[in-house]
C-alpha cells in the first residue's frame, strides 16, 4: 500500500484518537492500534512524515497512561509549562520567517526615511511629526508619553494592543496576505519612527525610553503575525490533509499562541502607561527593563520550547519505538 493510501485509510481514525476520553479500555485500545500502525509505517515508510505523526499521537496517549497525570486544577499550569511551549516549537519556522519579514520592512522604513525626509511625514502624519519636533526643541523628545492619566492610558493601550493583535491574526485567513500586509505596514512605520529620532540625535535615548514597552509590544505583534501566517499556510499548504482538516489543526495551535500574548500586551501597556513616562529614570534601570523583556521573549518563545520538546521526546521515543 502506498503511503498516501495508508494515510487516507487511517486518517479519520487517528484524528478520533486525538479526542480525549476517560474510558481506560478505550485508551488502551487506541494505544494498541497506534503501535501497530506505527510499526507498519516504520517498516514501509521509514523516512515519511507519517511515522512522526503517528508517533506524536501515540506519545500523548503513552504519557497519559504511564505518567502521573495532572489534576484538572493544574490544567492552567500545564498549559503554560508544557502544552503552549510544544505548540510554539511546532511553529518555530513560521516565527523565524515572520521575524525576518518584519525586520526587513523596519530596515526598509529606516532606509526610505534616510533618503527622503518627507517619507516620515507620509507615514506618521504631519501633526505627530510637528508635535515630536516641538518636544525635541523644548528638550523633552518623549513628552507624548507624559500626557493623560496613567491608569486611563494603561487601559486604553492594553485594549488597543490586544485588538490589533487579534486583527493581525484574523487577517491570516486571507491566505496570509492580510497578515503580511499588516506586518509590512507596521514594520515600515516603526523604521520611520525610529529614524526620526536618530535624525534629531536622540536615537539612543529613544531606544532606552520607547523600547521599555516596545520590546514586549513589537515582539508580541511579530508572534501574533506568526499565528496569522500559520492559519494562511494551513490553507495554502494542507499537505496530506484536506484544507478543512489542516485549517482546524492550525486554528487550534494559533489560538493558543494568541491567548499567550494577552498577558504580554497587558504588561507592555503597564510599562507604557506607568513607566515610559518617567523619561529621566536612571540608565541602569532602563537597560535592566530592556534586557529582562528581551530575555523573557527569547527564553519563553525560543529556548524553553526547544527544551520542553526534547524532554518530551526523551520520555516517549524509546518506549514506543
Amino acid at each position: 500500500m502506498r503511503e498516501g493510501q495508508f494515510i487516507k485509510h487511517n486518517l479519520t481514525r487517528w484524528e478520533n484518537f486525538q479526542q480525549p476520553t476517560e474510558d481506560p479500555d478505550e485508551v488502551a485500545k487506541r494505544f494498541t492500534y497506534l503501535v501497530d500502525d506505527l510499526s507498519y509505517a516504520k517498516t514501509f515508510y521509514p523516512h515519511g512524515n507519517t511515522v512522526k505523526y503517528i508517533n506524536g499521537i501515540a506519545a500523548n496517549i503513552y504519557l497519559s497512561i504511564y505518567k502521573n497525570k495532572k489534576e484538572k486544577k493544574h490544567r492552567l499550569i500545564t498549559f503554560w509549562t508544557t502544552e503552549l511551549p510544544l505548540v510554539i516549537r511546532r511553529r518555530h519556522r513560521v516565527l523565524l520567517f515572520t521575524f525576518l519579514f518584519f525586520l526587513s520592512f523596519v530596515l526598509l522604513g529606516v532606509f526610505s526615511a534616510y533618503n527622503d525626509q518627507s517619507f516620515i511625514r507620509n507615514i506618521l502624519g504631519d501633526s505627530y511629526v510637528d508635535m515630536t519636533e516641538r518636544n525635541i526643541a523644548n528638550g523633552d523628545p518623549f513628552g507624548v508619553y507624559k500626557q493623560g492619566n496613567s491608569t486611563s492610558m494603561f487601559l486604553y493601550i492594553a485594549f488597543n494592543n490586544i485588538r490589533v493583535a487579534f486583527m493581525c491574526y484574523s487577517m491570516g485567513i486571507f491566505v496570509s496576505i492580510g497578515t503580511l500586509y499588516f506586518l509590512f505596514s507596521n514594520g515600515v512605520m516603526v523604521g520611520a519612527f525610529e529614524y526620526m529620532f536618530f535624525h534629531h540625535n536622540v536615537g539612543f535615548q529613544s531606544i532606552l525610553v520607547v523600547f521599555i514597552h516596545g520590546t514586549l509590544e513589537l515582539s508580541a505583534i511579530v508572534i501574533a503575525g506568526s499565528a496569522g501566517i500559520t492559519i494562511g499556510n494551513s490553507i495554502l499548504f494542507p499537505g496530506t490533509y484536506t484544507r478543512l482538516q489542516s485549517l482546524k489543526h492550525a486554528a487550534r495551535d494559533s489560538i493558543k499562541i494568541i491567548v499567550s500574548l494577552v498577558p504580554i500586551f497587558i504588561v507592555a501597556a503597564f510599562f507604557e502607561g506607568f513607566v515610559t513616562r518617567h523619561t529621566g529614570m536612571p540608565l541602569w534601570l532602563s537597560i535592566t527593563i530592556l534586557l529582562l523583556s528581551a530575555g523573557f521573549i527569547t527564553w519563553y518563545f525560543i529556548i524553553y520550547p526547544i527544551r520542553v520538546s526534547r524532554k518530551v521526546k526523551e520520555l516517549y521515543e524509546d518506549p514506543i519505538i
